[in-house]
C-alpha cells in the first residue's frame, strides 16, 4: 500500500485496491477530459464559510464556456432551487435531497419541474413533518427549524450549526433518532438534518435528472459525471459515480462515512470546487 503524508508526517491519503482519498492531482487526464457535467453540492462545496465567493460562481460560468455543464444537488429548498436555476450558469438542480429537479430553459423561457411524489403526496407529508417539528424542539434544545424553512415544498431542516451554536454529536444524533422512529428518513449535512416522508434520495432524483436533461444514461456513461461534496449526505453519491471527489473538508469525516470519495482537493469549501474546476478546464485545453 502506498501513502501520502502531510508536511507533519501525519499520512492523510492511502492507495489501495480501491483507493480512496487520493490528491486530486491523480485524477487522470484522460478520464478529466471525458467529464461532460460536474454534480456538486452546494453547502461547504460550492459555498465558503455560507457564501458563494465570486472564483466560485467564476468557475461554475468558466465550466459551462468549455462545454461542462454543473448541476447542483442540494438539501436547499424549492424557493431557492427556482432562483439557482434560473440565474446561475447551471443546467438544473436537484433540490430538498431529491425530492425534485428543476432546468429552466432560456429558449422556451419555461421552468421544467419534475417531483418524485403528487402533490397530493407532498401536502399530507408536510402536515406530519409539521407535528416532528414541535417534537424534535421540544426534545433538543438549542436545535432551530431552518431559516430557509420557509422556501421550502417537501422536507423539514432543522438547523444544528448554520444560525444556532454548534450542537455536540450526541444532540445531532438524537434528531435524527426522532426522524426515524416516526418513519422519515433523515440525512445529516454540514449544518442541517434534514427529514422527509418518502423514498426519493439525492441519487435517484439526480440519475432522473442526468437522463431526462442532459440525455446521459448515469450506468453506461458513468464515467461522464463527476460529483463533489464535503460531508456524509454525499456518501451515496460518491459510491454510485466512479468520478467521486471530496473538497478537503471532508478529511474531517475519514473513517466515519458510508462509502469515500475517489480523490479530495488541498484546498476547501468552494475553493476545492475552483480547484475541480481549474483541474477539468486545464485538461479540456
Amino acid at each position: 500500500m502506498l501513502h501520502y503524508a502531510a508536511a507533519s508526517g501525519k499520512t492523510l491519503f492511502s492507495m489501495s485496491e480501491n483507493p480512496v482519498f487520493q490528491p486530486l492531482k491523480l485524477f487522470e487526464r484522460e478520464t478529466m477530459q471525458g467529464i461532460r457535467i460536474v454534480l456538486a453540492d452546494i453547502d461547504d462545496t460550492l459555498t465558503t464559510d455560507g457564501k458563494l465567493t465570486a472564483a466560485a460562481y467564476t468557475a461554475m460560468e468558466r465550466l459551462s464556456q468549455v462545454g461542462i455543464q454543473v448541476a447542483p444537488v442540494t438539501g436547499r429548498p424549492a424557493g431557492w432551487c427556482d432562483h439557482i436555476a434560473r440565474m446561475w450558469p447551471v443546467a438544473g438542480i436537484v433540490g430538498e435531497n431529491g425530492a425534485f429537479y428543476y432546468s429552466y430553459n432560456d429558449e422556451t423561457r419555461r421552468m421544467i419541474r419534475v417531483y418524485a411524489q403528487d402533490d397530493a403526496t407532498r401536502h399530507a407529508n408536510r402536515q406530519r413533518l409539521e407535528q416532528l417539528a414541535t417534537e424534535i424542539l421540544a426534545a433538543v434544545p438549542g436545535a432551530a427549524i431552518s431559516a430557509d424553512q420557509f422556501a421550502r415544498d417537501t422536507d423539514l431542516a432543522i438547523d444544528f450549526r448554520e444560525d444556532v451554536a454548534p450542537l455536540p454529536q450526541r444532540d445531532i444524533d438524537r434528531i435524527v433518532a426522532i426522524f426515524e422512529a416516526a418513519g422519515a428518513t433523515a440525512k445529516v449535512s454540514s449544518i442541517h438534518v434534514n427529514g422527509w416522508f418518502g423514498d426519493h434520495d439525492k441519487l435517484t432524483m439526480a440519475r432522473r435528472f442526468l437522463s431526462d436533461v442532459l440525455s446521459i444514461d448515469p450506468e453506461t456513461e458513468n464515467t461522464v459525471v463527476a460529483y463533489i461534496g464535503d460531508s456524509p449526505n454525499d456518501a451515496p453519491m460518491w459510491r454510485y459515480f466512479k468520478n467521486g471527489i471530496g473538497v478537503a473538508n471532508a478529511l474531517a469525516y475519514k473513517g466515519r462515512l458510508a462509502a469515500e470519495p475517489k480523490y479530495v482537493t488541498v484546498r476547501k469549501s468552494g475553493d476545492g470546487f475552483v480547484e475541480l474546476a481549474e483541474a477539468l478546464i486545464n485538461a479540456a485545453k
